[in-house]
C-alpha cells in the first residue's frame, strides 16, 4: 500500500511514524516547551531534527492547539507560527504535514512544498476541499471530530460510535474523490479524544477493523490521550494531576496495539520509544 504525497510515495507495507511538532505555546502535551524562549524557531527546528534522529518517518506541524476548549487562533498568527518551520522541514528529506484548517494556510504551506494536509475538520471549512483539490498529488488525512475543539468534550457523542465515524469517514472520503483526489493520497483518522468518551475512544480501537473495511491506510493518534490517563489512573484526581509525559508508557502501548489492528500511520510525541516498541512487534 502506498501514500500518495506531494514529494514522497510513501510506503505502507510497514507502519510509519508521523513525529509531531507543535509549533504553539499552549499544546496540551508539551505546554508549549518546543515553542519557547528567545529563539522559538530555532527551539522547533532542534525539535525536528531530533525526532529524525529518534526514527520519525514523516514530521506534522501545527501552529494551533486543538485541546478540548483551546481558543482558536488568528489566521495571521497560525501563519506565523508555521510557516517558518515548514520552509525549514521541507528540505529535511522527509514527508512534512501540516496540521490545519484553514484553506489559506493549506496553499500557504503547499506552495512551500509541504506534502500532507493533516485537517481535523476533514476539509469541512469552506475552501479547504479545493485547495486540496488543486495540488497535483498531495497526501491528505481525513478527521473525524464532534463538534469543535471547544464543544467537543461538553457534550460528546452518544451510542456506538464506530458505525457513526466509519459513515463520516466514508462520506469525507468519497466526496472528496468527488472532487478529483486519488483514493492513494487519503487516509483516515478515527480521531481519538475529539468529541468521545473514554469508552468510545476503546471502541475505535477494539474494532479498528471496521474502519479498515473503507480501504483506506488508518492514521492512529493516541498519544498522550487522556483517556489512557484515565485507564492507567486509580481515580479522577490522579489523572487530573498527572503529567501528560507520564503518559508515553500507555502511549507507546496504544501505537502499537493500533499497529495490531492493521493501523499504517500512528502520529506520535514519544518517537524513540514508539520506533524502538514496534521494531519488536515486527520481530514477532
Amino acid at each position: 500500500m502506498i501514500w500518495q504525497t506531494a514529494r514522497f510515495q510513501v510506503d505502507l507495507s510497514q507502519p510509519r511514524v508521523m513525529g509531531i511538532v507543535n509549533a504553539t505555546p499552549d499544546s496540551f502535551s508539551d505546554g508549549g516547551q518546543y515553542f519557547s524562549g528567545s529563539d522559538k524557531l530555532a527551539s522547533v527546528i532542534a525539535h525536528c531534527e531530533q525526532l529524525l534522529k529518534d526514527g520519525a518517518d514523516l514530521l506534522d506541524i501545527g501552529g494551533e492547539s486543538s485541546r478540548p476548549g483551546a481558543p482558536p487562533v488568528s489566521l495571521e498568527e497560525e501563519l506565523a507560527r508555521v510557516v517558518p518551520v515548514v520552509r525549514y522541514a521541507v528540505a529535511l528529506g522527509v514527508p512534512v504535514s501540516v496540521d490545519t484548517y484553514k484553506p489559506e494556510v493549506m496553499q500557504a504551506v503547499l506552495d512551500l512544498g509541504a506534502d500532507v494536509i493533516n485537517d481535523i475538520w476533514a476539509l469541512r471549512q469552506p475552501g479547504a476541499t479545493e485547495v486540496v483539490a488543486a495540488h497535483p498529488s498531495c497526501g491528505v488525512c481525513l478527521m473525524h471530530m464532534h463538534r469543535e475543539p471547544q464543544t467537543m468534550q461538553v457534550a460528546p457523542m452518544e451510542g456506538d460510535v464506530v458505525p457513526q465515524v466509519r459513515a463520516f469517514l466514508a462520506d469525507a472520503s468519497e466526496r472528496l474523490q468527488s472532487a478529483g483526489v486519488q483514493r492513494s493520497r487519503i487516509v483516515l483518522d478515527p480521531g481519538v479524544g475529539f468529541g468521545k468518551t473514554v469508552a468510545q475512544n476503546f471502541s475505535l480501537l477494539a474494532r479498528q477493523n471496521e474502519l479498515l473495511t473503507l480501504g483506506y491506510p488508518v492514521l492512529a493518534a493516541w498519544s498522550r490521550k487522556s483517556s489512557l490517563a484515565v485507564v492507567c489512573s486509580t481515580s479522577l484526581a490522579d489523572v487530573a494531576q498527572l503529567d501528560v509525559t507520564e503518559r508515553m508508557v500507555p502511549s507507546v502501548a496504544a501505537a502499537v496495539l493500533a499497529v495490531e489492528r492493521g493501523a499504517r500511520v500512528v502520529r506520535v510525541h514519544d518517537v524513540h520509544e514508539t520506533v524502538q516498541a514496534l521494531k519488536v512487534w515486527s520481530a514477532v
